[in-house]
C-alpha cells in the first residue's frame, strides 16, 4: 500500500534556519504579542530584540557554532528566546526536561559533548535542584534573569557548519525508546520548519490564534508548536506545567484558539469539571482540539467532543519525523481510532517481515519517506542505518494499515505479542478493556514463556473503585477470542509514563521478567 500527497513547493519558501520564522512578523506586525508565559509577554519586535541580546551574551560565553548547548527548563519565554539565539549562532539545542533524572541528564550531557548546560532556576524547582548539583552559576544571559550556567567544557568539539538547512541541525532531542538507552535524534532546520508549516497549513492558521503549548518544549510536538506558530505570526502561550484549572482559565479569559495535548490532557479537564461542580466548560474562543502520543479511547474522544462541542482530532507523529506524520483534519473529522490521512509532501508505505509491499487493508509495518526525516542518530551510524535505509524510507517501528487513505496504528512492531502463532496486537486489547467504566488506562505486554508468549494486561483503575481482576476477565472475555485474552491483568496504582503521558511499555515488560 502506498499513500503520498504532493504539497506543492513543499520546501520552497521555507526559511533558512527556525529563527528565520520570525522575520517578517518583526517588520510586518512588530506589535502582535508573539509570546506570552506566566510571567510576562513579549511582542515580536520585543521578541527579536531579546533573541539578538541572548545571542550576543552566548557568544560572550564562549558558546561556538556547532557547539551542542542544553537548556534544562520547563516552557517559557526564556527557554523560548534560548532556543532561537542557538539558531542564530548555528549551534545544537538539546532541550531538556527538568524532571529528568540525574542519571538521564549526566547521560544527555556525556553523550552530546555539551559545551555548556544552561537552566532556567527561576522557573522550576526542578531545574533549580539540577543547578544546585551542577555548580552551576545563576547570571543575566543578556536580558534573560535567573539563568543558571555551567562550566565551560573545554574537551568538546565543534560540529561542522551546513550552509544549508536542509543538512544543518537545529535540535537534538533524546529519546529513550524502547530500550531505555537515549538516543540522540538530529533533526535539521528543514526538517523542523517543513513538518510545522504543514500542520499549520491544515489547521489553517493565522495571526490571530493563540496556541495554548502546554506540551514540554523538550519534545519535538512542543518545538514544532512553538515554531509553527511564529511562523504564522500568532501568539504562543507557553505552559510550564499542566493544570486543569488553569487551562480552564485560558479558555475562558484569555482567548486561546488551538489546544494540543495527550489523553491524559483531557481526561484530567473532564475531572476537573466533575469535581470542581462546573455545569459545563465554556470554550471560549477555541476552534481546534487535538491529541497525539498515545491511544485514543474513543470513549474520551466522545466525551469530550460532547462537552467542548468541537471534533477531538486524532494525530501521529514521532519525534525522528519531526514529527509530523499524519492528522484527522478540521473539515474532515471522524468517528473511529484513524489518525487521518498522511501529511502533504510525504510517502508512506506498508511492508510485511519479508520488506515486501502488504496487500491491501492489511497490517504491515510504516516506511515513510519525506523532508520531515531526521539527519540521523548522533555519534550512532549503526543505529541510523538500521532505521533509515539507503532510498530513504524511514522505519517507523509501528505497525499499521490503511483504510483507503486513512491511517491506522495498530501497535509497535516490537510489542507485538506472537501467540500460539497468531499476531496479537496489544492496541487491539487496550481498547476493548478501556471500555469499562472502571479503568483509567491500561497497557498490555507480552511475556516469554515456553516456545510461546502470554498476554498480560496492566491496568490502573479510578480511585475508590472496587472493580476486581474477575470483572475485568468477564467484561473482555466476550469482546475478544480466546488466544488474545489476557492470561493475567494486573492491578497498578499507577503506570509508568514519560512526563508527557506516554506509557513506559518497556518498564512494565523488565517487571515480568525480574
Amino acid at each position: 500500500m502506498q499513500a503520498s500527497t504532493q504539497f506543492e513547493g513543499s520546501v520552497e519558501g521555507l526559511p533558512n534556519r527556525i529563527h528565520e520564522v520570525i522575520d517578517h512578523h518583526v517588520g510586518a506586525t512588530p506589535d502582535h504579542p508573539a509570546l506570552i508565559d506566566d510571567k510576562t509577554r513579549l511582542t515580536y519586535r520585543e521578541l527579536d530584540r531579546t533573541v539578538g541580546r541572548v545571542a550576543e551574551a552566548l557568544r560572550a560565553l564562549g558558546i561556538r557554532a556547532g557547539d551542542r548547548m542544553m537548556i534544562v527548563s520547563e516552557n517559557s519565554i526564556p527557554l523560548a528566546c534560548l532556543l532561537l539565539a542557538t539558531s542564530r549562532l548555528d549551534v545544537w539545542s538539546i532541550v531538556v526536561n527538568p524532571r529528568l533524572s540525574p542519571r538521564e541528564l549526566d547521560q544527555i550531557r556525556d553523550h552530546s559533548g555539551a559545551r555548556r548546560v544552561l537552566l532556567t532556576a527561576e522557573v522550576s524547582q526542578e531545574a533549580a535542584t539540577h543547578a544546585a548539583r551542577y555548580e552551576a552559576t545563576v547570571q543575566d544571559v543578556g536580558p534573560l534573569r535567573g539563568i543558571a550556567v555551567t562550566g565551560l567544557n573545554l574537551t568538546t568539539v565543534a560540529e561542522p557548519v551546513e550552509a544549508d538547512g536542509a543538512n544543518q541541525v537545529a535540535v537534538l532531542i533524546y529519546t529513550s525508546g524502547t530500550t531505555g538507552t537515549p538516543k540522540g535524534v538530529m533533526l535539521t532546520h528543514r526538517n523542523l520548519l517543513f513538518s510545522a508549516r504543514a500542520t499549520a497549513s491544515f489547521r489553517k492558521m493565522a495571526a490571530d490564534d493563540v496556541q495554548y503549548c502546554v506540551l514540554p518544549i523538550s519534545h519535538i510536538v512542543g518545538i514544532s508548536l512553538l515554531t509553527m506558530t511564529l511562523m504564522i505570526g500568532a501568539t504562543v502561550r507557553l505552559v510550564a506545567k499542566y493544570d486543569p484549572a488553569a487551562l480552564v482559565k485560558a479558555m475562558t479569559e484569555e482567548g486561546i484558539t488551538i489546544l494540543n495535548g495527550v489523553p491524559a490532557t483531557y481526561q484530567r479537564l473532564l475531572e476537573y469539571r466533575r469535581n470542581a461542580g462546573l455545569p459545563k466548560l465554556d470554550r471560549g474562543r477555541l476552534r481546534v482540539i487535538s491529541v497525539a502520543g498515545a491511544p485514543l479511547d474513543l470513549d474520551l474522544k466522545s466525551r469530550v467532543e460532547q462537552e467542548l462541542g468541537l471534533p477531538l482530532l486524532n494525530g501521529y507523529g514521532i519525534t525522528e519525523c519531526s514529527p509530523g506524520i499524519s492528522g484527522v483534519r478540521p473539515d474532515n473529522p471522524r468517528a473511529d481510532h484513524a489518525v487521518g490521512t498522511v501529511m502533504p509532501g510525504l510517502e508512506a508505505k506498508l511492508v510485511g517481515r519479508d520488506l515486501k509491499p502488504v496487500g491491501a487493508g492489511e497490517v504491515g509495518e510504516l516506511h515513510v519517506r519525506g523532508p520531515n526525516v531526521m539527519r540521523g542518530y548522533y555519534r550512532a551510524p549503526d543505529l541510523t542505518a538500521k532505521a533509515i535505509d539507503p532510498d530513504g524510507w524511514f522505519n517507523t517501528g509501528d505497525l499499521a494499515r490503511f483504510e483507503n487513505d486513512a491511517l491506522y496504528i495498530v501497535g509497535r512492531t516490537k510489542e507485538m505479542i506472537i501467540r500460539s502463532g497468531f499476531n496479537v496486537y496489544p492496541a487491539e486489547i487496550e481498547a476493548v478493556l478501556s471500555t469499562h467504566d472502571a479503568v483509567v488506562q491500561c497497557a498490555v505486554v507480552g511475556r516469554p514463556v515456553e516456545g510461546n508468549e502470554e498476554v498480560v494486561a496492566f491496568v490502573q483503575l479510578i480511585k475508590g473503585s472496587t472493580a476486581t481482576v474477575q470483572d475485568l476477565m468477564a467484561h473482555i472475555a466476550p469482546q475478544l477470542t480466546s488466544y488474545k485474552r489476557p492470561s493475567e491483568i494486573i492491578l497498578m496504582d499507577a503506570l509508568p509514563a514519560t512526563s508527557t503521558g506516554k506509557l513506559l511499555k518497556h518498564k512494565l515488560a523488565e517487571s515480568l521478567r525480574g
